[in-house]
């Protein structure tokens, strides 16, 4: 992502990482499609946030959220054509 705020702490972001995955390891009872729509409308508010408070430009989300699609769809054709899709839906997040 492009607008990072240059006063976070060296390894904050690994540790961000590793709390939201103990967090979403405890959402197993809900279907991955409910997750996946819960955490999609928490990253609308949370990239409407960083615009209004002036941390990024409406550019750049647009451009994060654009390439946020490519990669998702780069990794769905990778799996499909490994035959892996199911096993990645089963999968935890990693840590």
């Amino acid at each position: 992502m492009s607008f990072q705020d240059p006063t976070t702490a060296e390894g904050a972001l690994e540790e961000c990482l590793d709390e939201i995955n103990d967090f979403v390891t405890t959402l197993d009872r809900y279907p991955p499609t409910t997750v996946a729509v819960a955490l999609s409308v928490h990253l609308q508010t949370i990239l409407r946030a960083l615009i209004e408070c002036e941390l990024c430009t409406p550019q750049q989300v647009r451009s994060f959220v654009e390439e946020f699609e490519r990669d998702v769809l780069e990794e769905v054709q990778t799996l499909q054509s490994t035959g892996q899709c199911r096993e990645a839906m089963a999968a935890k997040p990693p840590a």
